[in-house]
């Protein structure tokens, strides 16, 4: 077993890999995008689970509001990025599979 305890104090950090998959913590702050366009994960699944806040998730040109207790899959290839558009922290847990 390992185990480690999230804190969010950071934009992005890994906390936990096997050769299987990849965890990791990402916080946006208000009014900040991370991704966009050109981001994408070539041969990784990204999934992520939003633990507080609100924003919007791009993937393939196409908008979706996300917000605490939301799971979003973004498939291996696809372009993506998240945008917090409230007034919180948004803060996701992210697994990457396999690790990227």
């Amino acid at each position: 077993m390992e185990r480690t305890h999230l804190d969010f104090e950071r934009y992005f950090e890994v906390v936990m890999e096997t050769d299987e998959a990849q965890a990791a913590e990402m916080t946006v702050d208000p009014g900040r995008t991370v991704g966009g366009p050109e981001n994408y994960h070539e041969a990784s699944d990204q999934w992520l689970f939003v633990v507080s806040g609100t924003g919007v998730a791009t993937v393939d040109g196409e908008a979706e509001r996300i917000a605490a207790g939301d799971l979003l899959r973004i498939d291996a290839g696809e372009r993506h990025g998240i945008e917090n558009d409230g007034d919180e922290p948004l803060e996701t847990v992210n697994f990457y599979t396999p690790p990227r």
